[in-house]
């Protein structure tokens, strides 16, 4: 008999990241199976000094980024929620990229096809690492009917926020 797994969501606490990059590390070595930044689903920012933050999927209710695939290449897994990228049929297009409020998708460094977090299958390396090193900027939550779209920024928008909320008034001076 088969478990079925609840979907999932990664919270997040941007103001509690120490920009310590654990998060992208733990990505590409789960995926990519060596060190690789730019390769991870997850990305550190830092627009700003002491203003960094991980950027990742916020999986919208609606999956802009899924309608607007041309070749059918993402799609939602029913297990966790989670953006799947059919690598295989991904034609690099960035459509994706275009749809998405928060332009997170990304494309790997050297392969023709699209980047987006999903959730490792049930078990984000993200948050473990994050988790393990007490920051607790990321923590899984079970997936609820909420609008998870307002979590898909870019990452001109959070940094603004952050260092408003850091900085004070003053915050917006450093963007």
């Amino acid at each position: 008999m088969a478990s079925e797994k609840t979907p999932i969501w990664i919270a997040r606490d941007f103001s509690k990241c120490s920009g310590c990059r654990k998060c992208e590390i733990a990505c590409s070595l789960f995926h990519e199976k060596r060190i690789w930044p730019e390769a991870s689903r997850i990305r550190v920012f830092m627009l700003a000094p002491g203003i960094e933050f991980p950027h990742f999927c916020a999986q919208c209710e609606d999956y802009p980024c899924v309608q607007a695939c041309p070749v059918n290449a993402l799609s939602v897994s029913k297990e966790t929620g989670a953006i799947i990228v059919d690598s295989g049929a991904c034609i690099g297009c960035g459509k994706c990229i275009e749809a998405c409020p928060g332009k997170i998708p990304h494309m790997h460094p050297k392969e023709n096809k699209i980047l987006i977090c999903d959730l490792c299958g049930g078990d984000p390396q993200c948050v473990k690492v994050c988790q393990e090193g007490l920051w607790n900027v990321l923590r899984v939550v079970p997936r609820g009917n909420y609008s998870y779209k307002l979590y898909a920024r870019t990452p001109e928008e959070i940094a603004k926020d952050l260092a408003v909320k850091i900085f004070g008034e003053e915050g917006e001076r450093y963007l």
